[in-house]
């Protein structure tokens, strides 16, 4: 009797060592550290910038297709579109062009001109998150900066041809003297096309101090940016001309209007003044001293590499 007394404390206890036991570990885990929130999570850095060759998925977003950098600060989104004036515009964010909403690792934009979509936001390391669109089963993928660490110069000279379309022409206004004679000395404006192959210029000879629409474009053809070894600052720029085969440049930046042609088979420099400034997504019409400000919506980066097919599967609840 004394033996089955014992046995049945001795399981009393142990019964009760193991409730307290596994009772304890639910109120430890109850009071784990709570995650970062996904406010917190995109305020973490100034500003983000939109990785587009690491883009998954076949869909497309078109405001951040057209972004270089997103930034959501208090419930507005700021983006810079334009590769003229970056780091300038709007303190290094850019331009307002909509609205946020942000929750449960979801984040709900209202864009003034594309309208509404929605993301889910997962975040992939420290400077990195993924902004997954259901809609079209596509992730785009933002790498975050501060304004203070963020190399604006190094996303101007990577993206020159973006920054060549963002005028409606270029108007040539020098011409060196020193030089040997050819065709090109005859071409007074330049024209970089968006949109279509992203690779179209036209050319006219028309007299100097036209209004950009009374140009009558003489040529259309293919033009190309390439790098320079060691210098990323120098580009290089082939106009192909189907009678004058390729005219062969290099290209220097002298400031967000005005750009420098130097022709090596020639020895010529030429300078140009870029004609008709297009801010993309702006809300309305500006002046900036002589240069119009138009508004566009059609520009939208491309890739340079192929994109693959977006593994992630749709599994919000609804």
């Amino acid at each position: 009797m004394i033996m089955k007394t014992i046995k049945l404390l001795l399981s009393f206890t142990l019964i009760s060592t193991l409730f307290t036991s596994c009772y304890t570990e639910v109120i430890v885990d109850d009071f784990v550290e709570p995650g970062i929130t996904v406010n917190q999570l995109l305020s973490s850095h100034e500003l983000w910038y939109v990785d587009i060759n690491s883009t998954q998925g076949f869909g497309e977003t078109p405001f951040l297709q057209k972004a270089f950098t997103i930034s959501f600060i208090n419930g507005v989104v700021y983006a810079n579109n334009n590769i003229v004036g970056l780091g300038d515009n709007g303190d290094g964010f850019g331009i307002d062009i909509g609205e946020y909403d942000a929750y449960n690792m979801v984040l709900d934009v209202s864009h003034d001109i594309d309208g509404f979509e929605t993301f889910d936001v997962f975040q992939i390391d420290n400077n990195t998150i993924e902004l997954y669109n259901p809609n079209n089963d596509t992730s785009y993928f933002l790498d975050g900066y501060q304004r203070s660490n963020f190399d604006y110069d190094f996303v101007f000279y990577d993206n020159i041809h973006y920054f060549l379309q963002e005028y409606e022409a270029w108007e040539k206004t020098f011409t060196s003297e020193f030089g040997v004679l050819n065709e090109f000395d005859n071409e007074n404006y330049l024209q970089f096309l968006a949109g279509g192959n992203d690779s179209e210029f036209r050319s006219s000879q028309d007299n100097n101090g036209l209004n950009v629409n009374n140009i009558l474009w003489d040529y259309t053809g293919v033009y190309g940016v390439g790098n320079i070894s060691g210098n990323d600052l120098l580009k290089t720029l082939t106009l192909d001309y189907d009678s004058l085969d390729n005219e062969y440049f290099e290209l220097s930046v002298i400031n967000d209007g005005k750009i420098e042609l130097f022709h090596p088979s020639s020895e010529t420099v030429y300078e140009f003044v870029g004609r008709g400034y297009i801010q993309f997504l702006k809300t309305a019409n500006t002046k900036e001293g002589d240069k119009t400000t138009n508004i566009k919506a059609d520009k939208k980066r491309k890739f340079k590499k192929a994109r693959v097919e977006n593994p992630r599967e749709n599994t919000r609840v609804k």
